[in-house]
């Protein structure tokens, strides 16, 4: 078998699932990257030497190659990537190709009743969707968009982003975590979908409450300058500390001492892949259920905390309820394991991998049969009117 996942560039969040592709069907798999890593990217940590992996291909030297692979392909997965010429012919093949979108109209469906955009999205998406072409919704309000246009029906399906899995029993899981002391992580780009000031507007009423904690700000970008000052104006410099930009790994290691992350990310977040790391890094997430990851990944309560409106009030109240409660740090212990299982056991690139193959023999057979839950799973048509300056339903 021979399958192709065609997208803009590799990086740390792509390696895992293609590794575990790799490793199932050997030189039968390539990833081709059509385009270099923007330098916010690269300054973020993201970029690194992957000239070693043996399945990459680029675009910009080999097109001949790209194409050939592409028109040989058993199964295309095809990502983000403005070379759409290198993907329409394929829809029209016969052959079965997965497309991976985040949402179309995230800043607001409004636009889906544009002249103009509706011609582009037919030309790319609805008009094959009598084709063997099946949609990889990477978040929860994807399948909402797309079903506005009429494309996809019946075949929108869960997927999203598998970073790096690490595996530990359960001992060892929460071996380096504070027992005594609360550890808060926020991590990301410090911009406004991500409002990192929540994190510090949050710290502060804890320290009001008589709460003992230690805020770990793990990023940086336009805001950070701004968040630092909001710090010392709080007079919270001894229970804040910063690291600015670290590289994936690093990341993971701050988290892994922490019992509470919180994701503060609007419904401008396509996906989220901060919520996996800190899932499967067995911590309690605190998440907003407007950005994409989140209705798949957290059922709130048992593997985290979602807050519904995106507000700061609603965050503040989950956490808050949280550490009032009974044995808080027992019930994050919890709900942090519950975590950790739910990336480890099913949203994971060694699953997703094996879910695609499968999904691909059973369509060849003309028996495609889907998961309940997890990659490949169909995906819901949820609700997603938000407003683009409020960041609340309307």
């Amino acid at each position: 078998m021979k399958a192709v996942f065609l997208s803009n560039y590799i990086n740390h969040h792509q390696i895992p699932f293609s590794r575990a592709m790799y490793e199932r069907l050997g030189e039968g798999y390539h990833f081709i990257q059509t385009q270099e890593m923007e330098r916010e990217r690269v300054q973020m940590g993201w970029a690194g030497d992957f000239s070693a992996l043996p399945y990459v291909v680029y675009a910009d030297r080999e097109e001949e190659r790209c194409r050939a692979l592409m028109e040989e392909a058993d199964l295309v997965l095809a990502g983000w990537t403005e070379r759409t010429d290198l993907f329409l012919p394929r829809l029209s093949s016969g052959k079965l190709t997965l497309r991976l979108s985040e949402r179309i109209y995230r800043e607001g469906q409004w636009r889906a009743v544009s002249p103009r955009g509706l011609l582009a999205k037919y030309r790319e998406h609805v008009r094959f969707r009598r084709n063997p072409v099946w949609l990889l919704c990477c978040g929860a309000y994807v399948a909402s968009d797309f079903s506005l246009i009429g494309a996809y029906p019946g075949k929108m399906l869960q997927f999203g982003y598998f970073p790096e899995l690490r595996t530990y029993g359960r001992e060892e899981l929460f071996a380096k975590k504070d027992r005594e002391r609360l550890q808060i992580v926020w991590a990301g780009r410090m911009i406004p979908l991500k409002h990192p000031e929540f994190a510090v507007r949050l710290a502060e009423e804890l320290r009001r409450e008589g709460h003992r904690f230690l805020l770990h700000m793990v990023g940086g970008g336009p805001l950070e300058e701004q968040i630092r000052e909001q710090v010392r104006r709080a007079g919270l410099e001894e229970c804040t500390v910063f690291y600015g930009f670290q590289p994936p790994e690093r990341v993971r290691d701050v988290m892994e001492r922490c019992q509470l992350c919180l994701f503060t990310s609007n419904y401008l977040e396509g996906w989220g892949a901060v919520v996996s790391e800190a899932m499967n890094s067995g911590c309690c997430v605190a998440a907003n259920a407007q950005a994409g990851a989140v209705p798949f990944l957290i059922r709130d309560g048992e593997n985290g905390l979602v807050y519904e409106n995106g507000s700061y009030e609603a965050l503040s109240e989950k956490v808050r309820a949280l550490l009032a409660g009974p044995e808080p740090m027992e019930r994050m212990e919890r709900m942090g394991y519950a975590a950790y299982r739910t990336i480890a056991g099913e949203w994971n690139a060694d699953c997703a991998a094996q879910r695609c193959l499968e999904f691909y023999g059973g369509w060849r057979e003309g028996a495609v049969r889907l998961p309940e839950s997890g990659p490949l799973a169909p995906a819901p048509v949820l609700p997603a009117r938000w407003k683009y300056d409020e960041g609340r339903l309307e």
